[in-house]
């Protein structure tokens, strides 16, 4: 199996937002998938990672989502995440990334 079929990233616009979907896994293989999808994105006014089907995500997904937040703030944008299954919502609050993201529900009302 590929890298590709590891990870899909749908991108849809919506009202001044660029919102990317991640289906799969985002690891060592995959992360620089995020990273290629990243460099596609305009000058949208926000960026939403959409985490809701992603079933796997490892220390470089990580860091991943980091740079992606990084990229964001280098940019002026704003950044988000949806909250995603339990073993990504583990690893981003056992390592106390999710105290620095932005959380929004599928139907972007804020989280946290």
């Amino acid at each position: 199996m590929g890298v590709q079929e590891q990870l899909q990233i749908a991108t849809r616009r919506d009202a001044g937002r660029v919102i990317l979907s991640l289906e799969g896994e985002l690891d060592l293989a995959t992360a620089e998938l995020l990273a290629q999808a990243m460099q596609g994105v305009a000058d949208d006014s926000m960026v939403v990672l959409d985490l809701e089907r992603l079933t796997f995500i490892d220390s470089t997904g990580l860091r991943g989502v980091l740079a992606a937040l990084e990229r964001c703030r280098e940019r002026g944008q704003e950044f988000a995440v949806t909250p995603g299954p339990q073993q990504v919502q583990r690893l981003l609050g056992v390592t106390g990334v999710s105290k620095h993201l932005r959380i929004v529900a599928a139907g972007d009302e804020v989280v946290a």
